[in-house]
């Protein structure tokens, strides 16, 4: 039997770090609230709250691509990000193709809306979704195959 183990998924931006939690157990994903990134880039501390929150045993980072498979403009940022993730935490960081992925979590949380929930779908709520994305696409066996 295989060990359970616990997921945390990141999907890297500019402005904001949209986090996703999820187990091998299970096999799904849920959106956590998204971290601001600042002037000085991610917030570290806030990151490492979660990570000493949920003792995960790997970490997942989207790696963008554009439509025709070339890295996207935030690639290199985003392999930073991966690297430092890493180095800050000891912890292996796996990479999943993050395309249409904010489309994705856009859509299902329009979805939701439209099926009663009251909240107002904001971008960080995207960014979250799409994080969860990401982690199911990992979950169901798609690594960065790039």
């Amino acid at each position: 039997m295989n060990e359970i183990r616990c997921v945390i998924a990141f999907d890297f931006g500019l402005k904001r770090i949209g986090i996703a939690a999820g187990d091998t157990l299970t096999r799904t994903a849920g959106p956590r609230a998204a971290l601001l990134v600042g002037a000085h880039g991610p917030d570290w501390s806030a990151i490492a709250r979660e990570v000493h929150a949920l003792q995960p045993h790997l970490l997942i980072v989207g790696a963008p691509y554009n439509v025709d498979d070339s890295p996207g403009a935030l690639a290199p940022a985003a392999s930073a990000f991966a690297a430092e993730l890493e180095r800050r935490f000891a912890l292996p960081v796996e990479r999943v193709d993050e395309r249409f992925s904010s489309l994705e979590a856009g859509a299902r949380l329009k979805a939701q809306r439209a099926a009663g929930q009251r909240r107002r779908i904001r971008r960080e709520h995207i960014d979250s979704a799409a994080a969860a994305v990401i982690l199911e696409r990992w979950l169901a066996g798609e690594g960065q195959s790039k």
